[in-house]
């Protein structure tokens, strides 16, 4: 009877490795903002958006969601766009709370009619950039904003599990 409870974890045990969810901190997003008035509260606020809205769309996939506190990305970092241009810090920051993936944002804004959602993923294993995503958000919009969260969420999928199916048009809505 032992033999076989041991025989049967035994036969289980890697099914449960295989099949647990890939954990992924998204950090908050950085703005970045080239426009003639730069930093404006609409602005700031959608930005802001960005954050939830991703975490949201890649945990209905399934991907477990690593929340790493603001206090500790500030303390990582050594400047604006540092853990975006640096995989390393990145990784490093995402170990100390057991992530597999750290996703780096930014939302480029280099006119008042669109803006970039720019992405790097970085897999904390090996410190090594493996997607770099950039989605156009045309206006300020806020379903528009969702609308390029869903495909920057798929761009993310296709390169680890493929387990995310983008909601039908209207359904997904900004979370409070």
């Amino acid at each position: 009877m032992i033999v076989r409870l041991i025989l049967l974890f035994a036969l289980s045990a890697p099914s449960f490795c295989l099949t647990a969810a890939p954990r992924i901190a998204v950090l908050d997003f950085e703005l970045k903002d080239l426009t003639l008035a730069p930093g404006i509260p609409a602005e700031i606020k959608r930005t802001a958006s960005i954050k939830p809205l991703l975490e949201h769309e890649l945990a209905s996939a399934g991907y477990q969601i690593i929340h790493i506190p603001l206090s500790a990305q500030q303390d990582a970092t050594s400047g604006v766009g540092y853990l975006f241009d640096h995989a390393d810090a990145a990784a490093n920051l995402g170990k100390q709370f057991a992530a597999d993936y750290v996703l780096v944002g930014r939302l480029h804004k280099p006119s008042f009619l669109f803006a970039y959602l720019i992405g790097n993923l970085v897999r904390v294993g090996d410190q090594k950039l493996i997607g770099s995503y950039i989605t156009e958000s045309k206006g300020p919009n806020i379903d528009l904003v969702i609308k390029a969260v869903e495909s920057l969420a798929v761009k993310i999928d296709d390169t680890l599990e493929n387990r995310y199916t983008p909601p039908p048009p209207g359904k997904l809505k900004q979370q409070p």
